[in-house]
């Protein structure tokens, strides 16, 4: 399917932040662009200030100045829907109100031509419903931009029941033609990204709860473990928790109260308290004048003492990912100069140092394993996106654990070079319990139909910045090991929230990757 012609006028209705980015885009690429608002004189103060943006573009040699007045001038405010007539596509980004939607759309049915095609931006309002109440739904689909739209690439296109599929692919087309990189998706709650993106709050938040290590720290380990570009308390004191809080419960009561998107009595404390973030100087940090940021709690560090151990290739059938574990120890202690030896793999261990023996968490608490395996010595480590790079890493020690093993284990990972944050004893730790779920949640929507896998992996990254697409990662450590953590989670905490998607469960029995 062809994309619109830059000859085709875009109309686009509500001019905040969201609308204005979508119309910069629509201009950059071309079209002609009108620009309507219900605020008295908001189209032209939109208009003036994308035409500042486009000149900015031209001083900083991103546009010559002659392409940068050309793309100012194709933009134009208009005062009443009539004006919209010859529009080929209009793009709603108004109030996310569903009556607000389809009064829209229905006026504009009778103005603009039947081949005109309705783009909503809607980023949580089933698409299906708003087109309900037109005469034509076919002609309706989600064209959900990512803030801020000049920026960010991602586009969802989204489907409803009644969507023609030509109209889908155009607009597909047109969001590459824009330079965007789209999606297909289906009108679920959430679509994709606000859908898949649930369990990195839901599960720092339980994290929080439970007393694993403070806010900070949670963050710290995220990022300098995880590869995420923001810990998840500093980015929903980014996004607002009035916002977060809304989707999070939007989607829950959309699922029907299913206890993944169960929202967090934490976040509601903060709402009701009227601590949205940064937006207005409380969150969970402190932004007030005067208020610092507190740094994440790091274990002092000590001098390993004891033999050490790497353990090799396990015979566990998910021993790969163990492996590539423990040799990243190896090249780490290398460079270190420590001297260690090798020994064959036992029980998925992947090192140990004098008493201690240290293993990747499995999403048991190490008392259970501790426990179950008769080592009392034990210590878990931390799911890292890359273990040779990874900065820090979260550690947690069985409660049998004699406090020199333990100190003796942490001591081993600061020689490799980790700075280390020891966590209550939490199943599953912090990076290792959210990529499971995150790749759990995509991996139910490309079952339900709702996108193909490389779309779930193509919307995290481009949408919310993910270091690695959740299927991709689940691939990377092993569809086996992921199971094995939610398996683990679900026995742990006994709820349904860590049941295990049958997409996922079908690739473990088949031996094969969700990618394959």
């Amino acid at each position: 399917m062809s994309a619109l012609t830059p000859q085709t006028v875009i109309a686009v209705v509500g001019t905040g932040a969201m609308g204005a980015g979508i119309a910069q885009v629509a201009a950059a690429a071309g079209h002609v662009v009108k620009l309507l608002d219900n605020r008295p004189g908001a189209a032209q103060l939109a208009v003036d200030g994308i035409r500042s943006q486009f000149a900015k573009m031209a001083e900083k040699g991103r546009l010559t100045a002659t392409a940068a007045e050309a793309a100012g001038q194709r933009l134009i405010a208009v005062d009443q829907a009539a004006d919209l007539a010859d529009a080929g596509l209009v793009v709603e980004a108004i109030v996310e109100n569903l009556e607000a939607k389809q009064k829209l759309y229905a006026d504009l049915e009778s103005i603009v031509s039947d081949d005109c095609i309705f783009g909503t931006n809607t980023s949580s309002i089933s698409v299906t419903a708003i087109g309900a109440a037109l005469k034509h739904p076919e002609r309706l689909a989600g064209l959900h931009f990512f803030n801020p739209a000049p920026l960010m690439a991602l586009v969802e296109i989204v489907s409803g029941l009644a969507t023609d599929r030509t109209v889908a692919d155009t607009l597909f087309a047109t969001a590459a033609a824009w330079g965007k990189t789209p999606v297909h998706a289906r009108s679920t709650p959430g679509f994709i990204v606000n859908r898949v993106a649930r369990p990195y709050y839901a599960e720092a938040l339980r994290l929080a709860q439970e007393g694993a290590a403070d806010y900070a720290t949670i963050d710290a380990v995220m990022r300098d473990a995880g590869g995420f570009r923001m810990g998840p308390f500093e980015l929903m004191d980014m996004i607002g928790h009035d916002v977060n809080f809304a989707v999070t419960n939007s989607v829950w009561r959309a699922f029907y109260n299913d206890p993944r998107f169960l929202p967090s009595l934490l976040q509601q404390e903060l709402v009701d308290a009227g601590f949205y973030g940064k937006k207005n100087g409380r969150g969970f940090y402190d932004y007030r004048d005067g208020a610092g940021k507190p740094a994440a709690q790091t274990e002092t560090a000590q001098t390993p003492a004891g033999k050490i151990t790497i353990h090799g290739e396990s015979t566990a059938p998910q021993g790969d990912f163990f492996q590539g574990a423990a040799e990243a120890l190896v090249s780490r202690l290398q460079d270190s100069q420590l001297s260690f030896s090798r020994a064959p793999a036992e029980d998925g261990r992947v090192a140990s140092i004098g008493r201690a023996v240290l293993y990747v968490t499995d999403g048991r608490s190490a008392t259970q394993r501790a426990a179950e395996s008769g080592i009392a010595n034990t210590l878990l480590i931390d799911l890292a996106l890359d273990y040779e790079q990874a900065t820090r890493i979260a550690v947690a020690a069985a409660e049998q654990c004699e406090a020199a093993a333990a100190a003796a284990g942490i001591a081993l990972l600061q020689a490799a070079g980790f700075a280390v944050s020891r966590f209550r004893d939490i199943p599953g730790l912090a990076v290792m319990r959210t990529v499971a779920m995150l790749a759990n949640e995509a991996a139910d929507a490309v079952n339900q139909g709702v996108c193909s896998a490389s779309a779930a992996d193509q919307a995290m990254r481009l949408g919310v910045n993910y270091p690695r697409g959740p299927l991709a990662w689940a691939d990377q450590v092993g569809v086996d090991v992921i199971r094995d953590v939610l398996a683990n989670l679900g026995a742990s905490y006994g709820e349904d929230r860590y049941r295990i998607s049958p997409l996922l469960q079908r690739a473990v029995f088949a031996g094969r990757k969700i990618h394959d």
